[in-house]
């Protein structure tokens, strides 16, 4: 019997894993419109509570949001967009300074004209044609303004029927005990998801404003850029913020052509990644997700393989729901507590 149930949990997993990964086009705006649903839903708890909108209607205040969040999207997908072009333009420049400092450190060291140099040289910096890279970085965009598209979509549709959410349920499960539960379920869902992605937001803005500033005061071109990405990026857990700090440090090698600088701007946006994550964070967010930080890598692993860095900003929000659904049930029960940081659901 023990044998057959996990046969047949296994094929369920399999078949699962398979179905995320086919329906990857689908699924993907859904749930990031959802997740969107629930920043948007505790925002408009936040904003009934200004004094100018205390006595707002609700769904006045639903508009505001999501015409703001369309705008802000459509925004920063144009700003995106001549950003990065004006890179691609840049791009020759930085590959001269990057040309000249390889050959300043070779002949510092007195290998410009080891045969051995040489053929890394060619193996790899020469290797280097931003040219190449124009293609796939166009592909790319035209990929995420049609995903972002069908999220602010999803999302109008979702935020404009979710007051209707719970009449609909009532309605589809009749018995009283099961409707209670599913409601309980679903609720602390809500809450759980709703807090963390809204204050992690703005803690991630307010670490996107201090990259901004620091990258501007050292004289980094596309300061904004880069702090959009740390901010976006800051969304998964432990290793997000170290891969975005990455970006405006190689830009700065390449921007200046020295070490110095470049150590300068690794320094300092270290200070603010460790100043965010070890002071504001614990205190802004406190236990929200009670999960252990081994089940987030390894969520982290299982969501990036199936949907690349879109699962990665997915996978604490999709781990934590699946948890509170776990702990809810008898059998399932010591899964959800094994899942936990701390043992306690």
């Amino acid at each position: 019997m023990k044998l057959a149930t996990l046969t047949y949990a296994t094929a369920l997993a399999i078949m699962l894993g398979w179905l995320l990964w086919i329906g990857k086009p689908v699924l993907l705006p859904v749930l990031a419109a959802i997740i969107a649903v629930y920043v948007l839903s505790e925002a408009t708890i936040w904003l009934g509570r200004l004094p100018v909108l205390r006595h707002a209607p609700g769904w006045l205040l639903r508009l505001i949001l999501l015409t703001g969040f369309s705008l802000a999207l459509f925004v920063l997908g144009l700003f995106i967009t001549n950003s990065l072009t004006r890179v691609l333009v840049a791009m020759p420049r930085y590959e001269g300074n990057l040309d000249a400092l390889v050959a300043r450190y070779a002949v510092t060291f007195g290998v410009e004209g080891e045969p051995t140099w040489l053929a890394v040289q060619n193996a790899t910096i020469n290797q280097i044609n931003t040219a190449d890279w124009i293609p796939t970085i166009l592909n790319s965009l035209r990929g995420f303004g049609s995903t972002f598209f069908f999220i602010v979509l999803y999302a109008s549709f979702l935020f404009a029927e979710r007051t209707q959410f719970a009449t609909k349920l009532k309605l589809a499960i009749r018995d009283p005990a099961q409707h209670e539960q599913t409601l309980m379920i679903i609720t602390r869902i809500n809450e759980r998801v709703g807090t963390y992605l809204l204050v992690k937001t703005m803690i991630n803005i307010i670490l996107g404003v201090l990259c901004y500033v620091v990258l501007l005061a050292i004289g980094i071109e596309f300061a904004l850029v880069w702090a959009i990405l740390i901010a976006v990026l800051n969304y998964i857990p432990y290793v997000g913020s170290l891969i975005a700090v990455i970006f405006p440090v190689l830009l700065s090698l390449a921007q200046f052509g020295t070490l110095s600088m470049a150590a300068i701007t690794l320094v300092a946006l270290t200070i603010l990644q460790t100043f965010v994550a070890s002071y504001l964070e614990p205190r802004m967010m406190g236990r929200t997700f009670n999960l252990s930080p081994l089940v987030v890598l390894l969520a982290l692993a299982f969501w990036t393989a199936l949907w690349g860095l879109p699962g990665a900003l997915l996978a604490v929000p999709l781990t934590s729901s699946v948890v509170i659904v776990l702990a809810e049930f008898k059998a399932a029960r010591p899964f959800a507590l094994m899942l936990s940081a701390t043992g306690k659901l």
